[in-house]
């Protein structure tokens, strides 16, 4: 007779395995601590340990309802300390209390939840073997269609996903070095993989391959960035640090040009060669297109005529400059009565000559809603919900990324502000530019939101081989090589310019040319090893 095999035995997990009637509380917990990956703690051992421990968590559970709850209260955890900036853009708005703020993030957390529950549900579904190398390619090939699906279902929400935790800090990539060939969903699902290994390894007290993964991840977050090329194309990004209430004020109006217009005049040791100037989103008052009914000109602070407004910005930057500012563009037309007035609004961003021509203009695609428009209006209007939208008109959205040529002073993409966060939509692909521009005003976010804003936009110019030039308000402008690094910036208290020279571009990456079907190739590769791993295991 043959002898039986002998059985493996089975992995202890003591975390896990020291409440396991207490699996709630411990879900809520891990996603708090996964979250504390993003900036500006960038705990990032911290969130791949606690996603590991999650993923071993769900694969142990009793049945996919529990799997699907814990994933969802993990979820809810990890968004609402992800996304407690968003409290605070409550106390700027008049109309409605602060304390709403506070109720608003777990509320967006509810369904933001959802995501990672669904990527938990799939993997349990999956494999039900218990934890394994199956479960967690399984697990992290669900996260990325589940990040993805977030980035783009009811208008999208793409705000970190989990790969932002690998993002290095200032003067390095980090692991994003590899989101030119996978992009960043598809590395949030290489983040859930590692993290599962960590566990994973550590239960099979496999310490000296533990090592070994933790120093090349080590290396691989701290490895430096190779040299930059040198550019050629001068750049001046204004900050003017207007405190958010006095940005709306028409009181203030004048006062905030007059501080726009000190920072952007050349220096007088400075060469007088082609020079790009960028102010934040918020940056200008008037209404610089023609043809609107006369009372709209009538409120601004430029005698009431948008060509004297447009020729006094011009001049304030110079001969041989451009001007790239945010501003508001209305839509003009008759209401139900006949009424000529605004139906609708544009955030745009308006490229000025030296002599106040209009070179170019971009309108903002993705527009936030209950920010700058009220979903279903018709509907929430009557019980006072319009309240959360500042203003009686909603901005309209524009058809998405453009590529503005502005001749000698090379091609830039407008993105503004919240636009960043959207992989794979902020290059026209069939218009590569030599730059993107980034207009922002992020007085409204507190502490945790401008870094966040920030490490989106690295994320973006790594992936797409692009420069990213942020001009804030009060956030952190910054200009941002193509690799992903810093190379200049302002904190959110500073009140100053950067004058710097915009790095080239790199050759289009990988990402450039496919977008998120390289995210999604990575997730069905990740999905086919887990079923050979399995057949292995059978085999």
């Amino acid at each position: 007779m043959t002898a039986p095999a002998a059985q493996a035995p089975e992995r202890r997990y003591p975390i896990i395995d020291a409440m396991p009637r207490r699996a709630w509380a411990w879900s809520i917990g891990l996603g708090l601590l996964a979250a504390t990956g993003f900036a500006p703690l960038g705990l990032w051992p911290v969130a791949l340990i606690a996603m590991g421990l999650f993923a071993v968590m769900i694969a142990r559970s009793e049945s996919w309802k529990q799997a699907l709850w814990l994933g969802w209260l993990f979820g809810w955890a990890h968004f609402t300390f992800g996304n407690n900036w968003i409290a605070t853009a409550f106390t700027y708005q008049s109309e409605m209390p602060a304390f709403l703020g506070w109720l608003a993030v777990p509320l967006l957390a509810i369904y933001l939840g959802l995501y990672p529950a669904l990527a938990g549900l799939a993997a349990r579904l999956a494999v039900r073997s218990g934890p394994g190398w199956s479960f967690a390619l399984v697990l992290a090939g669900a996260w990325i269609i589940a990040e993805w699906l977030r980035s783009w279902v009811f208008t999208g929400y793409p705000w970190n996903p989990f790969a932002m935790a690998l993002l290095g800090p200032f003067d390095r990539p980090g692991l994003a070095a590899l989101s030119p060939i996978m992009g960043t969903y598809a590395l949030s699902g290489i983040g859930v993989l590692l993290g599962t290994a960590f566990v994973l390894l550590a239960a099979e007290r496999r310490w000296r391959v533990g090592i070994l993964v933790s120093a090349l991840l080590i290396a691989g977050m701290y490895w430096p960035a190779p040299a930059p090329r040198e550019g050629t194309q001068v750049v001046t990004i204004v900050q003017p640090q207007i405190p958010q209430p006095d940005i709306a004020d028409p009181r203030r109006y004048e006062a905030n040009f007059q501080e726009l217009a000190g920072l952007s005049a050349r220096a007088a040791d400075e060469q007088s060669g082609p020079r790009v100037v960028l102010w934040p989103e918020s940056g200008m008052a008037d209404y610089l297109r023609p043809g609107y009914p006369q009372r709209y000109y009538d409120a601004t602070t430029a005698l009431g005529s948008p060509e004297f407004a447009r020729r006094r910005i011009g001049g304030t930057v110079g001969e041989n400059s451009v001007l790239l500012t945010g501003a508001i563009d209305l839509e003009i037309g008759e209401d139900e009565t006949g009424y000529v007035r605004a139906l609708g609004a544009r955030n745009a961003v308006t490229a000025l000559s030296p002599e106040g021509e209009i070179l170019a203009g971009y309108a903002k695609a993705h527009l936030v809603p209950y920010g700058e428009y009220l979903p279903m209006r018709e509907w929430l209007e009557p019980i006072g919900l319009s309240r959360l939208v500042a203003g009686s008109i909603d901005f309209w959205p524009g058809p998405g990324a453009q590529t503005l040529d502005l001749q000698e002073f090379g091609s830039v993409s407008p993105q503004i502000c919240f636009e960043i966060i959207f992989s794979g939509q902020v290059v026209d692909r069939d218009a590569r530019p030599d730059y993107i521009y980034n207009p922002s005003s992020e007085g409204w976010f507190g502490s945790n939101g401008p870094p966040q804003f920030l490490a989106q936009s690295r994320m973006r110019a790594i992936e797409e081989g692009l420069p990213v030039l942020r001009a804030t308000n009060n956030g952190y402008s910054a200009v941002i090589d193509p690799r992903g690094v810093v190379r200049a910036y302002l904190r959110p208290s500073e009140e100053d310019r950067i004058d710097a020279i915009i790095p080239p571009a790199a050759d289009p990456t990988l990402f450039a040319r496919l977008g998120n079907i390289l995210p999604l190739l990575w997730a069905i590769s990740l999905l086919a090893l887990a079923i050979v791993a399995r057949g292995r295991r059978a085999g």
